[in-house]
């Protein structure tokens, strides 16, 4: 495999020798890849997770939360519905 466009991609600068050894590599790892093509695997689920966990998620229960009147009644210093900060940057 040439792996002159991945360099350049990357913006490396490899010598000849670090070529040969990722391209061989790389091409190592095409043919193990290649092998799986020929597994037979109609008729098998995707499997997402390998855990027997459904959605472990809790219910949306709405309650009530702080309304902006009560959040900024305490605050030193509001304008408009909001909270004044002192100017950080000029």
């Amino acid at each position: 495999m040439d792996i002159k466009k991945y360099e350049a991609m990357a913006k490396l600068d490899l010598s000849e020798e670090e070529r040969q050894l990722i391209s061989n590599r790389v091409d190592s790892f095409i043919d193990g890849f290649s092998a799986l093509e020929g597994i037979d695997t109609s008729g098998v689920e995707p499997l997402v997770t390998v855990l027997d966990f459904q959605n472990v998620l809790r219910d949306d229960i709405v309650k009530k939360t702080i309304t902006r009147e009560e959040l900024l009644s305490n605050a030193p210093d509001k304008y408009d519905g909001y909270f004044r900060v002192p100017k950080t940057i000029d």
